[in-house]
This record gives structure tokens, C-alpha cells and sequence, in this order.
């Protein structure tokens, strides 16, 4: 699995865009979206709610499992995706593409987030 080079990665296992006009895009990565399974449900934030980086922000069900979702950065949330919300799929499909989660107005960004290649590392121990 190739994770994106030009995003920035949480020990949480989400991913982070570079902000445009202040603006990141948060989606979990591929390796999660597998260890999970097929995702069936998605509860996410709601636009305007402020999420804090390391705190829980919402959920992801799975045939699997119950995973809470982490926000990697701190913000509020501008935009969450529908497509998601309606076909929860798309996490498992299309993780670094349609299968992103919400979009946040970051107001502070923590020095710990990874490269790919410090991800790359990290998850394989």
C-alpha cells in the first residue's frame, strides 16, 4: 500500500491535507480502513462543531468493529462529506479519494503529525 506523499498522517491512523485558504481535508488512512473491514456506518462531526486534536470527533462501525474517529489537528468543521454519510463504503474503496471524511479550519496544528514515510515506518512497526 502507497500512502499519498503530499499528506500528513496521525499515530491515529487519519490523514491530513495541506490546508488551502486555511482549510484541511480528514480522511483515515488505508491501512485503518482495511484492519477495520467493510465500514457500514459513519457518525462524524457536524459542520460548525470545533473539534480538538487527539480528541474523539466521531465513530466508524464496521462488520468488525467500533472504532472511534480522532481529529489529527484543531478547528471547526466546514464541511463534511455526504457521500460518505450515505454510502459508507467509500472508506474501505476509496480512502485518499472520495472516502474522505470532513474538512476543518485548522487553528492549530500539533508538531507530531508524519510524513508517509514516517507513517510508512510506523505502522509497520
Amino acid at each position: 500500500m502507497s500512502n499519498p506523499q503530499q499528506l500528513r498522517y496521525s499515530k491515529e491512523h487519519e490523514w491530513l491535507s495541506a490546508a488551502e485558504d486555511g482549510v484541511s481535508v480528514i480522511g483515515i488512512t488505508e491501512h485503518a480502513a482495511n484492519a477495520l473491514g467493510d465500514v457500514v456506518f459513519v457518525q462524524l462531526p457536524e459542520v460548525g462543531d470545533t473539534v480538538t486534536a487527539g480528541e474523539t470527533c466521531g465513530e466508524l462501525e464496521s462488520t468488525k468493529s467500533v472504532s472511534d474517529l480522532y481529529c489529527p489537528v484543531t478547528g471547526e468543521v466546514t464541511e463534511v462529506n455526504e457521500d460518505v454519510v450515505s454510502d459508507p463504503s467509500l472508506v474501505n474503496s476509496a480512502p485518499f479519494e472520495g472516502g474522505w471524511l470532513f474538512k476543518v479550519r485548522v487553528t492549530d496544528e500539533p508538531a507530531d503529525l508524519l510524513s508517509a514515510a514516517e507513517y510508512d515506518a510506523f505502522i509497520q512497526g
